[in-house]
């Protein structure tokens, strides 16, 4: 629970800094929210449990834009860990009045966490990525690729190799509905490039998976809105029985159909 209550005073802290530049004339603006689930293209990393995230951003009329993002998370996903903290940074410019362009750099730090907290030998679950995207209306196609091994894949874990250049093709589309609502679509697939070495007791060894979502959001004020929605991952064979780093008699099926609600405050 001590960590717990320090992922949340940290976000807590974001969210006021976030604030206390709301009002100012830089174009920065935060974010905090309360989930039922935090899940990440299609999987739970709270092990189906409530998060609080917060975070804040900077958008530059030039076309610059950074910023961070963090949450809570699941030790038995992430053994040492309590919180997720993004670091991202981008440029995109508009090219008509329909398209528009960006590439960016985003990283995953998980403070604490590492593989040796399990029993394994070290490796740090940090993860960074390069992404491209294209937007046309309301839609975004965005690719997304591993500048590290991704989130620990590696042998340490049981694989034939490291996880460098494994990669997320996403599109995402928000369709704007009556009054102050909207719904946004998802599909994504993560293509591995390394399997397991020696197969699941199932037999299966690729981690690749597709994942879809649906959420509908309604704006409650200018600055809260409450969301619900639906995801589904696929390759049950290798996600059903996930086994806890702290515990490997402690499963979970991290993927398949999953549902959230989420209250969110931006300022």
């Amino acid at each position: 629970m001590s960590r717990l209550r320090a992922a949340t005073a940290a976000l807590s802290l974001f969210a006021g800094i976030a604030v206390a530049h709301a009002g100012d004339a830089t174009p920065v603006s935060g974010n905090l929210a309360v989930t039922s689930d935090d899940l990440f293209r299609g999987l739970t990393q709270t092990w189906g449990r409530p998060a609080i995230q917060g975070g804040a951003d900077y958008a530059n009329p030039n076309g610059f834009a950074a910023g961070f993002w963090g949450s809570s998370i699941s030790e038995r996903s992430y053994p040492g860990g309590a919180m997720e903290l993004d670091l991202y940074a981008s440029y995109g410019r508009a090219i008509d009045a329909d398209w528009s362009w960006r590439v960016g750099l985003y990283g995953y730090v998980y403070p604490g966490a590492n593989l040796d907290r399990a029993g394994l030998p070290h490796r740090s679950l940090d993860t960074a990525e390069f992404n491209a995207a294209l937007g046309w209306k309301q839609f975004t196609l965005k690719y997304n690729r591993a500048l590290t091994d991704y989130f620990g894949v590696d042998t340490e874990q049981g694989y034939a190799g490291d996880s460098r250049g494994t990669s997320y093709l996403q599109l995402d589309a928000t369709f704007p509905l009556a009054d102050a609502w909207s719904l946004a679509l998802h599909a994504g697939h993560t293509h591995y490039t390394t399997a397991l070495a020696a197969p699941l007791t199932n037999g299966a060894r690729d981690p690749g998976y597709s994942d879809v979502g649906a959420t509908l959001k309604v704006q409650l004020d200018p600055h809260w809105s409450l969301s619900g929605g639906i995801t589904h991952a696929t390759n049950a064979a290798f996600y059903r029985h996930t086994s806890s780093f702290l515990d490997a008699s402690d499963t979970r099926n991290v993927g398949g159909t999953r549902g959230f609600v989420m209250l969110q405050g931006t300022f």
